[in-house]
Formats: structure tokens, sequence, C-alpha cells
């Protein structure tokens, strides 16, 4: 009943206007009002502060809708993501102020943590935060951040000592209206367009110190406790855009006609297509067990970054094998494949390459 309500709202709220925000390459922040008026942020946010209190399945069921219909909406962002760091490390009165806001779509959230010289390691993060009296004085920039256009509320990695490396992160609220604080350019990215990701620069901000989320020098622990669930979240959406692109494919060679006959009828295509079903069933097996195993808080850090990586280059294979079979119409930007192709590339990227997700479990074995 839950994803047939949501599936409804996207026809009717999202759907019409993608192309429209690909084009802006920003998406109307009004839409998240909606989707909180609607019940669709942050669904595992307790009761006592606005939320449902419901477990993450309810996540995963908006990022299927929002993935399968190729929308770049950062509801993952949102509810998967930045959420949780308020729910499990906010002080009260952070909880009291912001959560409630979250949900209702008031608030849009951003985290601040990469950088120019920084992406996955951390410890090279040169961001500071540097105490005086009652407040935090922030200096730095970071780059490639999603939300960075639209967000009225970050998150933000900083150095509060830099003699510890990853160890000396601490992790602020930093509201976009304090001063010092600038957005830079909406980055001209491949894919993704509707998506906007920006250069953010702190000259000098300042923010009372009641704003350190947690505790000093505790941010590269909580970001590696969060980091199974985002990890997980994209796993859901890259199974979910999988199969849009394959159902993409099934459905133009079936009405795609050549040499006399539907795409679809020679054996290449159909072989092609049944061995990415079968994968595809694999994945959505797959994801049940690691959503089952992650509601009961036993999904291991080892085992998300196994399911980012599967899925996400399930992912690209199905992506690059669908807008194969469509020839040159693949190419094509009107067709739905292409932009799929195109916004399917940084989720082998994001959230951990996949390269440092062989890393990982490499360590593990």
């Amino acid at each position: 009943m839950f994803r047939d309500t949501v599936r409804k709202f996207y026809d009717k709220e999202i759907v019409p206007h993608l192309d429209r925000w690909e084009q802006a390459g920003v998406i109307e922040p009004a839409i998240m009002k909606k989707m909180g008026e609607a019940g669709f942020l942050c669904p595992t946010v307790p009761e006592a502060y606005g939320g449902l209190g419901l477990d993450f399945r309810y996540n995963a069921v908006v990022a299927e809708e929002n993935s399968y219909a190729d929308s770049m909406v950062l509801v993952t962002l949102q509810s998967d993501v930045v959420v949780e760091y308020l729910v499990h490390y906010g002080s009260e009165a952070q909880k009291q102020k912001w959560l409630p806001r979250c949900v209702s779509g008031d608030t849009i959230l951003a985290i601040a943590m990469t950088e120019p010289g920084a992406g996955s390691d951390l410890q090279s993060v040169r961001t500071t935060a540097v105490r005086d009296g009652d407040e935090y004085v922030i200096n730095g920039s970071k780059t490639y951040i999603s939300a960075g256009q639209t967000c009225n509320l970050l998150i933000v990695v900083a150095k509060t000592d830099t003699s510890k490396g990853a160890r000396g992160i601490s992790l602020f609220l930093v509201e976009a209206d304090r001063p010092g604080f600038k957005r830079g350019r909406n980055l001209d990215k491949i894919g993704q367009h509707a998506a906007d990701t920006s250069e953010l620069f702190f000259d000098n901000v300042r923010v009372p110190a009641s704003n350190m989320l947690g505790e000093e020098n505790q941010g590269f622990i909580y970001m590696m406790s969060q980091l199974p669930q985002e990890r997980l979240s994209i796993a859901v959406s890259s199974q979910a855009m999988a199969q849009r692109a394959f159902d993409e494919a099934v459905n133009f060679t079936k009405e795609r006609t050549a040499f006399g006959k539907k795409v679809f009828e020679f054996q290449n295509t159909r072989f092609t297509l049944a061995d990415l079903k079968a994968k595809l069933q694999v994945g959505w097996a797959h994801l049940d067990w690691a959503l089952s195993r992650h509601i009961e808080k036993e999904l291991t850090a080892d085992e998300a970054a196994a399911a980012k990586l599967f899925h996400t280059e399930l992912l690209w294979e199905v992506c690059d094998a669908a807008l194969q079979l469509h020839g040159g119409a693949g190419y094509m930007n009107e067709y739905l494949i292409a932009r799929i192709w195109r916004d399917a590339r940084v989720m082998r990227i994001f959230g951990g390459s996949s390269e440092i997700m062989k890393e990982l479990l490499s360590r593990t074995i």
C-alpha cells in the first residue's frame, strides 16, 4: 500500500517535471515540502520528533520508486544519509529543533565531506574548526556536495585537532545563512543533471559550540558507523535503476523492427536479456537479505560494501547492455535509456568507489 501511494505521487508530482529539472540543473526545493506533506521523507525518524517511526524498508520503497523513475530528487540523501546523523548523534535540543523540519521538508539537508584533495581519504580533510570561547570558527572549502545549491542546513566535516589525522575530525551543524558561508558554482556533471552538486566555501564561519554534532573528535567514528546504511541505500537505488534500464530495453526491442522482424526475436537480444534477467533476480533477492540484516542491526560494514559494489556494477552492466540494444536510438537524449546510462555512471564512484569497496572487502578475507 505504501509503495502504491509513493508511485502515484511520483507519477503526478515528479515524473512530469523531470525534463524541466534536467534542463535547469536543479530541482525546485518546494518538491521536498510536497514529499514531506505526503509522508515520504525520513520515515525512520521517531514519532516524538514528527516522524513515522518506521523501519528502513520504507526508506527502501521510496528509494526504489525514486530511482525507477530516474528521478534525481535527493530524497535518499535526506532520509537515508544525513538525517541519521541527527537521530543518532544530535543533542535533545538539536533533535527538537531540526528533525520535525527535516520530516516536513522545510529543512533540506546536505553533508559537506569531500574536499578538492580529500575524498575517501578522510584524514586528508583540511577544513578546520577552531574553538573561540563559546563558538567554533570554520574555515575551508568543500566540493562535489550534493544539494549544495538548495540545502539550508549542512553537516560540515572539519578538523578540530589537526595533529590526529582522521581521529581529529568533528561534525558541525551549519545553517546556510551564516555569515562567511558561500555557495560556489553548480558543477557541470556528465549525468544526474537535476541533482545540484556544488562547491562550498567557509570563510571564518562562526557557529555556537552547541552546533557541534555529538562529541569533539568523534566525527570519523560517526561517519564510519553510518556508512553501511548509506552504501545499502546506494545499492537499493542502483538495483531499481537497473530494473528500469532492463524494462526499457525489453519494451524497445519488442517494438523495434530490423530485417523484417522485431529486434527481440534475434537470439542475441533474447539471450542478452535472459542473462540480465537472471542477474536482476539474484540482485533483488540479495537486497531482501541485506535489508533484513540491516533492520535487525546485523548488516556488517563489509557486507554493506559488498552490496554497494555488486549492485552498482550490476547497474552499469545492465545500463550499458540496454543502451546497446537500443542501437543508435540509445545515443539519443530523447530516449530515457540515454539519461539512465549517464545517471548510472557515478553510482560506482560516490559513497566509496568500487575500488575502495574491493580494498575494504579484501581486508576482511
